[in-house]
């Protein structure tokens, strides 16, 4: 199993930027999906999670309104839209797979794991 995330990059406070994970090795329409980050110092953050099929999505408080968390099953692919980006959005940004839980924060949760793309928001 693979999962390539890639779109991060360097922006100003107030733009949007969209990240992409896409998936290998596994019947992705069986995986729901997450984003993580993690900011220098800081444990694992929950981001946001879609279910299987993409009718059902949970985002943390801090993200709502703000990112919009999508996936196509045809293309094996999620995708972050990250709106009024923050500088303390600046992280890692990690997507994840998991077969049995949806909507669950726990890191532990999930099976597998992208190798992260930097995110960096300047103020």
């Amino acid at each position: 199993v693979q999962l390539q995330a890639y779109g991060g990059g360097l922006v100003q406070a107030g733009d949007s930027l969209r990240l992409s994970c896409a998936a290998s090795g596994l019947t992705f329409s069986r995986y729901n999906l997450a984003w993580f980050r993690q900011a220098p110092g800081k444990e694992r953050e929950f981001v946001t999670t879609i279910s299987r099929s993409g009718g059902s999505t949970t985002y943390a408080d801090s993200m709502k309104g703000r990112f919009a968390i999508a996936r196509d099953n045809a293309k094996n692919t999620v995708y972050l839209q990250m709106n009024s980006l923050k500088p303390e959005d600046t992280a890692v940004y990690y997507c994840a797979t998991s077969q049995t839980y949806y909507g669950t924060r726990r890191a532990n949760d999930y099976d597998y794991w992208g190798q992260g793309t930097q995110v960096t928001v300047s103020s």
